[in-house]
């Protein structure tokens, strides 16, 4: 089950599945830029712009956003 909004903030890393993707379910690693989605959680993922500008779905937290 792909994470909740609430475990996912500007900063981290994250693995993502873009839409072009997922047939194939080919994940991207990137930094969370902002968070799109408003809802609580979704069945396919919560969709998130990367600072790469790639947008897509999370699938997986990698690590967390670095501290002060």
């Amino acid at each position: 089950m792909p994470p909740l909004r609430s475990q996912i903030r500007p900063g981290l890393t994250v693995d993502i599945v873009q839409k072009q993707d997922q047939p194939t379910g080919k994940l991207t690693r990137g930094i969370v830029a902002q968070l799109l989605t408003r809802s609580p959680s979704h069945p396919h993922g919560i969709k998130v712009r990367l600072t790469s500008g790639q947008v897509g779905r999370v699938q997986a937290v990698v690590s967390p956003a670095p501290g002060p």
